[in-house]
């Protein structure tokens, strides 16, 4: 059985074809080296959490894909973003939050 950070390797470059980026395309998107990107990939190093943190942002995907604690690729950055600000939120504009997701759900069926 693997572990997360011994899938990272293939994690890495499958977020990267996804995107349908080049690993020099990736070093500039995320500010590391090309070379880098490399040794990530075929795993002969480990990327600091930092390089972790910029990989994801350049990718859009999250941490927890990178490591394979997820499959998720799409739609958890975003879900991530939204969640962290719920707390700060009265129940009176969770209301609201929750009202407004219903009207785009019954639009976007109604689009298809």
């Amino acid at each position: 059985m693997s572990t997360p950070s011994s899938k990272f390797p293939e994690q890495l470059e499958k977020a990267r074809r996804l995107r349908n980026l080049n690993q020099a395309e990736l070093a500039k998107a995320s500010g590391l080296q090309a070379s880098a990107i490399s040794h990530f990939e075929t795993g002969s190093r480990k990327p600091s959490f930092d390089n972790l943190r910029k990989l994801a942002d350049a990718l859009s995907v999250t941490t927890d894909f990178l490591l394979g604690r997820t499959d998720e690729i799409d739609g958890s950055v975003g879900n991530a973003r939204i969640h962290r600000h719920l707390d700060k939120l009265s129940q009176k504009d969770l209301q609201f939050v929750e009202a407004l997701l219903e009207q785009l759900e019954n639009r976007r069926r109604d689009e298809q």
